[in-house]
């Protein structure tokens, strides 16, 4: 059964070297605007999800957070439900964290953020403003424009010419790209905002490698009155070549002995990962996902190497613990390796040689992503009865309930459904069913929350409770009217972060205001 932790006993192992696991438990809009440094987060009703690939080891000691302390308790049964046997609730939330003048942040993967603001105000990452390059196209100047982020954000919108060259990969394919260059030419490395364009042009200034940080990314190309460019294709990366792989092996021997990243060869990883069993282990393998698709080391989860960066509190949950990255041979690998260990992060290894070394060694080695279930979603499904699109949409129960995120429920609901996100259900289903005798259906995007939802209900005492069979995806394949917008939400919804890609002209402004602050502390040093 979990148990309370104080703030200042929070504290002391936010200031010690142990293992363990601070989750904020609220959703992204309230976690965004404030949180508790070192928090990582992870929605309450997406526990069941993902809580096993977060914390590996259940018996790591977690701390569950929030607001007032209402959900970390849930929260905290959940998990206890879920075989974790050292889990604490933080007495009063952040609400009593910060009435004790201990310290609070805000914005999303501050890790990260702040380690690209250090990079660039320590090692003078050089950069070029949204006005020079695009002085620079319209004059026809020689220039490549290397995108650091997934394809898929690539896709969606890109600099004008740009090409998509994700983080993890610029080591490893950069003397490939530059040996078809002019002499003259300018290669300009960009992302959506600052982190990613810091990083992948620190990379380059390392390798010795001319180059220069589009400032404030696709957001501050926008904010300068430019257009972008959107679907482009160009996503393609090339083998690499042997001159390239060896200028990129001798950049990361060099990386290792500065950085102080550890290799594993096959019978340490073994080692490794037979201690799995007694503490928290993480397991990445940073290459492309049609790499780790046609053969990766049993038990690596898929994280490719810019990524694992940029998100590293979603990666490294568990603080003080091991991480291990895995790629082809040793350079992308350690790349990733280098900058955990710049972070701050002690226990961090390389797969000396790879999956193919672990090949090699006559391991197993496993294609395709491996099957994800979802905890306690077996046990739900069995108790849970199901009711079809086609029989809710001509039966009226008394209620019917969306229970994903306010934006899902905008974005489609069944007619009059009413929202309550999962994360809030025993708080808020009170005032919204009195009697627990309510006919009440379950709904959600694809069925699987809805009937976590259900079985929630069930246990809380109401006996005539259904959820719709393959969620809203269902409703929809099945032509049935749609609702959309915010309809009978009584207070404004706070689960939403909102400055993602879809943020306004101010939000922009804001949160690259917010990005370049987090250096400044490194410019007065």
């Amino acid at each position: 059964m979990a148990k309370k932790i104080s703030s200042q006993d929070l504290k002391n192992l936010l200031d010690g070297s142990s293992p363990f696991a601070l989750i904020d438990v609220r959703e992204s809009g309230e976690y965004n605007a404030t949180h508790i440094p070192g928090a990582s987060l992870i929605p309450r009703r997406r526990i069941e999800y993902i809580i096993e690939s977060s914390i590996p080891f259940k018996g790591t000691q977690v701390v569950v957070c929030d607001d007032d302390g209402r959900r970390a308790e849930l929260a905290g049964a959940t998990l206890d439900k879920l075989g974790y046997n050292n889990v604490f609730f933080l007495e009063g939330g952040t609400n009593r964290w910060a009435s004790n003048d201990l310290p609070t942040e805000w914005g999303v993967n501050v890790p990260s953020k702040e380690f690209g603001e250090m990079q660039e105000v320590v090692h003078h990452v050089p950069e070029i403003t949204a006005d020079d390059l695009h002085q620079r196209i319209e004059n026809g100047e020689k220039l490549v424009i290397l995108d650091t982020r997934t394809p898929e954000e690539y896709q969606r919108m890109c600099i004008p010419g740009g090409r998509s060259m994700p983080g993890g990969e610029l080591a490893l394919r950069i003397t490939d790209i530059t040996k078809e260059l002019d002499p003259d030419t300018t290669v300009v490395i960009n992302c959506a905002g600052r982190t990613r364009s810091i990083m992948g042009t620190r990379v380059l200034q390392r390798m010795g490698v001319p180059a220069v940080g589009l400032k404030n990314g696709t957001s501050g190309w926008l904010l300068a009155g430019y257009e972008l460019e959107f679907g482009a294709d160009r996503v393609a990366l090339p083998e690499v070549s042997a001159e390239s792989k060896a200028a990129a092996e001798e950049y990361a021997a060099r990386l290792a002995k500065e950085d102080g990243v550890r290799y594993l060869d096959v019978p340490a990883l073994r080692q490794v990962l037979a201690k799995q069993g007694q503490e928290s282990v993480y397991l990445i393998d940073v290459r492309t996902e049609e790499e780790y698709k046609a053969g990766h080391i049993p038990g690596f989860q898929w994280f490719p190497g810019g990524q694992a960066v940029q998100r590293s509190d979603d990666v490294a949950v568990v603080k003080n613990a091991t991480y291990v990255f895995c790629c082809d041979g040793k350079v992308r690998a350690t790349v990733t390796a280098s900058m955990y260990r710049q972070m701050g992060h002690q226990n961090v290894f390389a797969v000396d040689g790879g999956a193919p070394a672990w090949q090699a060694a006559g391991q197993t080695i496993e294609t395709g992503f491996p099957a994800r279930s979802v905890a306690t979603l077996s046990e739900a499904e069995a108790s849970v009865k199901k009711i079809s699109a086609q029989d809710l949409n001509a039966k009226q129960p008394d209620l019917v309930l969306f229970v994903d995120t306010s934006q899902d429920f905008s974005q489609g609901h069944t007619p009059g459904a009413k929202w309550i996100s999962r994360s809030w259900l025993e708080i808020e289903i009170g005032a919204a069913a009195p009697s627990k005798g309510a006919s009440i259906t379950v709904t959600c995007g694809d069925g699987r929350g809805s009937t976590l939802a259900a079985d929630t209900l069930q246990g809380l005492g109401y006996t005539n409770v259904s959820a719709l069979d393959g969620g809203m995806a269902a409703w929809k394949q099945a032509g049935l009217p749609v609702e959309e917008g915010l309809t009978g939400i009584v207070r404004p919804p706070s689960d939403i972060n909102y400055l993602g890609v879809d943020r306004s002209y101010a939000e922009m402004m804001n949160y690259l205001r917010w990005e370049t602050a987090l250096g400044e502390k490194y410019a007065a040093d």
